[in-house]
């Protein structure tokens, strides 16, 4: 049976995935939805380097399980990319939902205009705080998505977002499925893109937004629980 590990991305925490993984469920799977340290209910938690890769680590192998599908939402797919070789033969794929692509020695703020980022990390005292309402315009998601997401969404610790990853070697040796929310743009770019040059991984579109687990869960969900993640 497939296990699947769903990581959201920055501000968000195991809740995100509500509908997802009734979804998934209901399919016949199993679904754990994980909160990162320093995050939703764990904010508490202290993240320091490393944090959020073994938080995904501990949770495979304290539920004992095998047949795992990583899933990692934007900035989740710094850490899910560098979990998905820790866990080995545990192993059954990764998906990376419009994520960031892990590459070795660099961190999810390289490779994009990311000085706003920085910005607001330095001014709000090494967190990075949830954007306000119009930042979520043009993604698919109705006025009570977006209300929804804001009000279970905290800041993100700032040090995660800036420590380079650590990779044995490249993510595109592991079996994985990017997809690519359309409204966000229509083509990978980057390290994605770089990417999906391996032929173990496969490229499926969603004609939605960024924040997929709450504009299109149904359609997500089917997705993830395909052979392959074919749309």
């Amino acid at each position: 049976m497939t296990s699947f590990v769903l990581v959201a991305g920055a501000w968000l925490g195991a809740w995100a995935w509500d509908d997802v993984v009734k979804g998934l469920r209901d399919g016949g799977h199993v679904a754990h939805p994980l909160t990162l340290s320093g995050l939703a209910e764990k904010r508490d938690a202290p993240a320091g380097p490393g944090t959020h890769v073994r938080d995904i680590v501990d949770e495979v192998e304290r539920l004992g399980l095998r047949d795992v599908v990583l899933v990692g939402h934007s900035y989740a797919g710094v850490p899910v990319g560098q979990a998905a070789e820790r866990i080995g033969d545990r192993l059954r794929r990764v998906v990376l939902v419009d994520a960031n692509v892990p590459v070795d020695g660099e961190s999810f703020l390289s490779g994009w205009p990311s000085d706003p980022v920085r910005e607001a990390i330095a001014a709000h005292d090494g967190v990075w705080p949830p954007p306000d309402p119009a930042g979520f315009a043009g993604q698919g998601l109705t006025d009570e998505q977006v209300t929804r997401l804001l009000a279970g969404a905290t800041s993100h610790p700032g040090g995660t977002l800036v420590e380079p990853a650590v990779l044995p070697r490249p993510l595109g040796e592991l079996p994985g499925t990017y997809i690519k929310c359309l409204l966000d743009g229509e083509e990978p770019w980057g390290a994605a893109a770089e990417l999906l040059q391996s032929e173990r991984w496969n490229l499926v579109g969603l004609d939605t937004g960024h924040w997929p687990m709450f504009s299109r869960p149904r359609e997500l969900a089917r997705i993830l629980e395909a052979p392959a993640g074919e749309g």
